[in-house]
């Protein structure tokens, strides 16, 4: 290991989180350490170093940071991990590094599309019952509870593990992973008579498929809008961005290697 490598965490088990640590480990003057929240049993390991688990809030991450010589910070988190975020914020300021959110674009409704867009899960959950009766919810198997009041409405919950209660009495759950085709949706539309979807505004395009089949079927969907980035940190669409911030701020070679 380089001991003069300038040391970046990345907070995040996102696409984008390992294809930036992809090209940050081929860096000679990067040490790249991924943090992981633990949430998924089999998650998707990044390139580099790879830490899982929480910090103990604000405090602990800023101690970590300190700790190990931590020169920057990228919040790669998923747009609705929104806790880590602010406490990456006050870290961060703690600690006395840069900080950015990585966040890719969010999902834009288009021609034809019948979208409900709704500021939380319990906002999705009183929504529901006056645009349909067979739901599918994909927002993942956190935030069940919000919807475990609907007894009358049918579920099909996908997510990566199985959901725990409290949960929808009527549901059937899906254990998938994307990326997702649109040939797939489709099929899980119709057999499931589906008439009502429920979704995060994720902006992945690897989940957008279900939102062109709901189109195509006329299913109206509701959209659950992402929360605010933390005030005054600088945010990053795409792994390309994010590697010239760092370049810029911690005055880095050129990036060599095609972001993949």
């Amino acid at each position: 290991m380089n001991d003069t490598a300038r040391h970046v965490l990345v907070l995040g088990g996102t696409t984008e989180a390992r294809r930036l640590a992809a090209v940050l480990e081929q860096e000679p003057a990067v040490r790249v350490t991924s943090s992981l929240a633990g949430r998924v049993a089999a998650p998707r390991l990044p390139a580099g170093e790879v830490r899982i688990g929480g910090f103990g809030g604000p405090e602990g991450l800023a101690r970590w940071l300190r700790e190990h010589a931590v020169d920057a910070l990228i919040d790669a988190t998923h747009p609705f991990a929104g806790t880590i975020s602010f406490h990456a914020a006050r870290a961060a300021a703690t600690a006395h590094i840069p900080l950015l959110a990585l966040r890719r674009p969010g999902w834009v409704p288009g021609p034809g599309d019948n979208w409900h867009q709704v500021p939380s899960l319990a906002d999705a959950a009183r929504a529901l019952p006056d645009l349909g009766s067979r739901v599918f919810l994909t927002t993942g198997r956190m935030g069940l509870s919000h919807f475990a009041h609907l007894t009358d409405l049918w579920f099909l919950v996908r997510s990566v593990d199985a959901p725990e209660p409290p949960h929808p009495p009527r549901m059937t759950a899906v254990l998938d992973r994307g990326p997702f085709t649109l040939d797939g949706e489709r099929d899980l539309l119709r057999r499931h008579r589906i008439d009502v979807l429920v979704t995060k505004d994720s902006g992945a395009a690897a989940t957008a498929p279900k939102l062109t089949a709901a189109r195509e079927a006329g299913i109206p969907v509701v959209v659950v809008q992402r929360p605010p980035t933390p005030e005054g940190v600088p945010v990053a669409a795409g792994p390309e961005e994010a590697a010239d911030w760092l370049r810029t701020g911690l005055g880095l070679p050129r990036v060599t290697r095609q972001l993949g």
